[in-house]
């Protein structure tokens, strides 16, 4: 039995989130159902991160089990015949028979895209939040700050939310203008349930005029959801990388030096 590990990327419009589900179509059956298909066994993949219906992938990954002798690095050419045009197989690699997709990862880079215009767009419109107001990108930056370090990030959390540590360490939060688009990139060990979409609608409604400054700040000393702004669209997200110690050969980033090694 040997274990692959795949980087993913896929348009998460046609789907309702990564993970299976039993009354709709998820992007973790379609690779499965393709990797059985091309293995003749029942395959299971499991995934680093559970994004939700609309959310898109740069740089998931994912992990199988396999007796198949095809090697780990053609994988991403066998099952892309497979797999439909929205969904794609980066790159393969054989991983370590203890590796674990989700519990290895020792961080995630997230990019939620603003598009801030009098009028929606036509081409982004599946990958871009519109905002008809304009949007204060320095500002915005200012504010992105003081989400850096390590905080009870439990304001950030969306209701139904079930983990017991809310702890959290950002290492980066950017705020970066191209012409119309606004782009929001963060990079931590780890986020709560809808926790970067949070941020996200927050930086927009201060970037509107809608929100005071300081909101950010405020939210991580009281822990107080109404303190931040409405919950950001989902199709505006896309998870871009996930972080490993492990030697790659696709081409992913190591964690930052801020990242205590397995």
């Amino acid at each position: 039995m040997r274990r692959i590990l795949l980087t993913i990327e896929y348009d998460g419009t046609n789907y309702a989130g990564w993970q299976r589900q039993s009354n709709a179509l998820a992007v973790q059956q379609v690779i499965e159902d393709a990797l059985s298909r091309l293995t003749g066994e029942r395959v299971v993949v499991h995934g680093a991160s559970r994004t939700d219906a609309g959310v898109h992938a740069l740089g998931q990954r994912a992990h199988f089990d396999t007796h198949s002798r095809i090697p780990g690095e053609k994988f991403s050419y066998a099952v892309n015949t497979l797999l439909p045009p929205d969904i794609r197989i980066r790159c393969s690699q054989d991983a370590p028979e203890v590796f674990h997709a989700r519990f290895w990862a020792r961080g995630k880079r997230y990019r939620y895209m603003f598009y801030d215009a009098p009028h929606a767009g036509a081409l982004n419109r599946l990958t871009h939040a519109h905002s008809i107001y304009p949007l204060n990108d320095r500002l915005m930056a200012l504010e992105a700050r003081a989400l850096l370090g390590t905080h009870d990030f439990s304001a950030f959390a969306a209701s139904g939310s079930v983990v017991k540590d809310t702890s959290r360490t950002i290492w980066r939060a950017d705020v970066i203008r191209t012409d119309n688009d606004v782009s929001l990139i963060v990079e931590g060990n780890g986020f709560l349930y809808n926790m970067v979409r949070i941020i996200a609608g927050t930086l927009r409604d201060i970037g509107a005029g809608k929100l005071q400054s300081g909101a950010l700040a405020k939210a991580i000393d009281t822990g107080d959801r109404l303190d931040l702004g409405v919950t950001a669209p989902a199709h505006g997200l896309t998870l871009m990388e996930v972080f490993y110690t492990l030697p790659d050969t696709c081409g992913i980033p190591v964690p930052p030096k801020e990242v205590d090694p397995i």
